[in-house]
């Protein structure tokens, strides 16, 4: 059975899209005069229509058209607009507009795919078009007066928060297995906690093997835009129990750390210095090893930034304990960053979170009040240099280096109040007793 086989029997509007800014926003009406000029129909598709049903920000508006991809640039370049031809060989041209991105579609469906790219032939058919789409919350569309076109009953399934594909599951698994990761990333983004169609979590269990053939790019891009949901951790305990985490993330031990990460950043915390991060989030998930940190950042091919970054928050030092004083946190805050620390407290006080169902306001306030130091931290340096050093007599060599470090460690464990005078006084004192 083909996925035209599941649209209504005719292609008739079912509801329209309420006004919206970017509707209605000049470069936008700009565009949609600029395609339509020849008398061709031009839709918004996908993730725009499905969001502005939601309510949900728009982002990203795609559209599509009947007309070919040069025709497209040609009438682009008569109203003055700029074109780009990202994709001709499927269809796709960008659109720049007073600064805005919009990619442009032409018509299309498959004739032919290999597991992961397709051969497309162009049509004028928005079924046949909409019917390439992976689910059916994606296939919408809308035209220009907002009238939204639903062939697969995506609406039904956007309300009911039912992540469903459009035709077999199987079927189209096959022609793309990153749609295996796609379908639990649009189960954590638009799905109902845990209840999934049972016939995609049929396939996706069977075909989760095949995830072992994508490249780690494209699967740490899935994964990262899984981990931003409000709630994450519920779709990863599916993901779990139906034998794809494994694939994807074998080092993954500890969802319920992330699930109390997600509420602290999404719910518990109102601040501005606070976002959902995926990669803070992925460290929640994985053991206290900087090697299983390693293996994920070469898998998943991250930036060396990011690598860096992934490995620090997966390290047993510096810990963070919970009986930790404001003067022993100001010492990590200098030497680690606040960046790091604020990271390293939200892991931690996750962690401690665990198994307490209602913790006490005072050991919050106690938590809430190191991320405070953090966002307050002013970075400071020692009073004084190795040339400070070399002045009192000392010889240059290893020694300027020991006794600098040992002056900066009494400053830190005096709170950084020592001053230069304090700290030239120290340094002499050392000498003096050595």
């Amino acid at each position: 059975m083909s996925p035209a086989d599941f649209r209504r029997p005719l292609e008739t509007p079912v509801g329209q899209l309420p006004p919206q800014p970017w509707r209605v926003a000049a470069p936008t009406q700009a565009l949609l005069a600029a395609l339509t000029a020849g008398g061709a129909a031009v839709r918004f598709v996908g993730g725009c229509v499905r969001d502005a049903v939601r309510n949900r920000p728009v982002r990203d508006i795609d559209l599509a058209t009947p007309e070919p991809p040069q025709q497209v640039l040609e009438r682009l370049a008569a109203a003055g607009l700029r074109g780009i031809p990202t994709g001709l060989a499927h269809g796709t041209v960008t659109a720049l507009v007073d600064g805005l991105r919009f990619e442009i579609t032409t018509l299309r469906r498959d004739i032919e795919t290999d597991g992961r790219h397709a051969r497309v032939v162009f049509t004028d058919d928005w079924i046949a078009d909409a019917a390439r789409r992976d689910f059916t919350i994606n296939a919408l569309s809308a035209d220009p007066e907002g009238w939204i076109y639903d062939p697969f009953n995506g609406l039904a399934d956007l309300g009911a928060g039912r992540v469903r594909f459009v035709g077999l599951p199987t079927q189209r698994i096959e022609e793309d297995a990153l749609r295996l990761l796609r379908f639990f990333r649009f189960q954590a983004w638009f799905g109902r906690g845990s209840a999934c169609d049972l016939d995609a979590l049929v396939a996706c269990r069977r075909l989760a093997p095949r995830l072992a053939q994508l490249s780690g790019e494209r699967i740490a891009a899935e994964l990262f835009r899984l981990l931003l949901a409000e709630d994450p951790a519920t779709t990863l305990v599916v993901m779990h129990a139906n034998a794809v985490l494994q694939v994807i993330l074998p080092e993954a031990e500890d969802i319920p750390r992330l699930r109390q990460l997600a509420w602290l950043e999404r719910r518990g915390l109102v601040r501005p210095d606070l976002r959902p991060d995926p990669l803070r989030r992925l460290a929640a998930l994985l053991p206290a090893d900087p090697v299983a940190a390693r293996t994920v950042a070469g898998r998943f091919r991250l930036s060396a930034e990011d690598r860096t970054r992934l490995i620090a928050l997966t390290a047993s030092d510096p810990a963070v304990p919970f009986d930790l004083t404001p003067a022993a946190f100001r010492r990590l805050l200098h030497r680690h960053g606040a960046s790091r620390m604020r990271d390293r407290t939200l892991l931690a006080w996750a962690g401690w979170r665990e198994g307490r169902l209602r913790p006490a306001a005072a050991e919050s306030a106690a938590w809430i009040a190191r991320l405070d130091l953090a966002a307050q931290w002013l970075p400071r340096s020692l009073p004084v240099q190795g040339r400070d050093l070399l002045a009192l007599g000392l010889t240059p060599g290893p020694a300027v280096g020991r006794l600098l470090a040992a002056v900066e460690s009494w400053w830190e464990e005096a709170d950084f109040r020592p001053d230069r005078t304090d700290c030239l006084a120290e340094a002499r004192r050392r000498l003096d007793s050595a």
